[in-house]
């Protein structure tokens, strides 16, 4: 009997293809041969992504309102739909699954109107752009929040609530349980801010740690993203400060970072937000302000309302705000505990598996 195929389609960045690597992982132990459909800038996940293939169609941003940028970005479409089409033709796949991001509309479209059953999945508290525009084609939508459709009927009656999948490394990560700082000891920080993110951690929180006092800043442990091109100051300012640091531009081994650390201050992304419920981590949460939709404030407050987080807003994000509450927190790590307790609680370790079995009911392939 032929393997059944699942393709795959999500944009080229991790928010969309973490969650997507982690259904092909699920997918392959239910005997499922999995492709990936992505842009360009994915190539670089594309190699290390569990698929047999990848195809790469072209895409673009749905945004421009000059008449001329729009022309060029439909025609644009129109090619990656032509070429998706003739992917999903030739490969003839049980089920397509998307993920959001633009460069999943040429595939998923080009799905729905051959008749081939579609599934999207949303990993923000408020659904996403393209997801929305095919929303009422698919077959079925699977969300990372509960709720998030129940303003819509007719899309809620196709919804099922399965989580965010997580990769596999972020399972591994959670299993070291959280070992809460002691009063007078060593605080551990782990600092990042994603790909749209990172400035503004290299912006306040060196000057933030150089407003605490010197005594509670000698127990600080941090690790830092950093782009290149803020490494070298930031670096130097903790030098200077006699702060233990780690600072580089990405760190392959982020999720066992999470783990390590007491605390963890960063954008509030679907993949982050997901990553630290699963491991179960406090955080302090600085959602990117211009984000579409506002989907980073909405995915914090869900931590924040579980007293998992502290959110945050950009303009109120000062040195002077960040060195008070790590002062409060060296003078007293206790409430750290109850913060990485919560979060664990809104974690869905099985999002992935609740996805496939998801994804071959939607395919025919299981009944139950």
């Amino acid at each position: 009997m032929r393997q059944p195929l699942i393709l795959v389609c999500a944009g080229g960045t991790g928010g969309h293809l973490f969650p997507a690597e982690a259904l092909s992982v699920a997918l392959a132990k239910r005997g499922c041969i999995v492709d990936l459909v992505t842009d360009e800038r994915a190539e670089k996940y594309g190699r290390a992504f569990p698929a047999r293939a990848t195809h790469i169609v072209e895409s673009a941003t749905i945004g421009a309102k000059n008449p001329l940028a729009l022309a060029k970005t439909l025609f644009t479409l129109g090619r990656g739909y032509l070429h998706a089409r003739k992917i999903v033709r030739v490969l003839k796949p049980a089920a397509v699954v998307g993920f959001g991001g633009y460069p999943t509309l040429p595939p998923m479209f080009a799905a729905t109107q051959l008749g081939v059953p579609t599934l999207i999945h949303d990993q923000n508290a408020v659904m996403g752009r393209a997801n929305r525009q095919l929303s009422g084609r698919v077959t079925a939508i699977a969300t990372s929040f509960p709720g998030v459709l129940d303003g819509d009927p007719a899309l809620a009656a196709k919804a099922s609530f399965t989580g965010n999948p997580v990769r596999p490394m972020v399972i591994e990560a959670a299993e070291a349980p959280y070992d809460a700082p002691q009063p007078g000891g060593p605080l551990r920080l782990c600092v990042f801010g994603g790909s749209q993110g990172a400035r503004v951690m290299s912006e306040i929180v060196p000057p933030a740690l150089e407003k605490v006092d010197a005594a509670l800043r000698s127990r600080l442990r941090l690790v830092q993203q950093a782009r290149e091109e803020d490494r070298a100051a930031v670096e130097a300012a903790y030098a200077r400060l006699g702060v233990q640091a780690e600072v580089a531009p990405f760190f392959v081994d982020l999720p066992a970072r999470l783990a390590a650390a007491h605390l963890v201050i960063a954008r509030s992304g679907a993949s982050t937000v997901a990553e630290l419920s699963v491991i179960g981590r406090p955080s302090i949460l600085v959602p990117l302000p211009h984000a579409l939709d506002q989907d980073q404030l909405m995915n914090a407050a869900t931590l924040a309302a579980a007293g998992a987080a502290t959110v945050v807003r950009q303009a109120d994000f000062t040195p002077d705000w960040l060195a008070g509450e790590l002062s409060r927190l060296l003078a007293d790590p206790s409430p750290l505990a109850f913060a990485a307790a919560a979060a664990r609680a809104q974690g869905h370790a099985d999002a992935a598996d609740r996805l496939a079995d998801l994804v071959m009911r939607t395919a025919g392939l299981t009944s139950a």
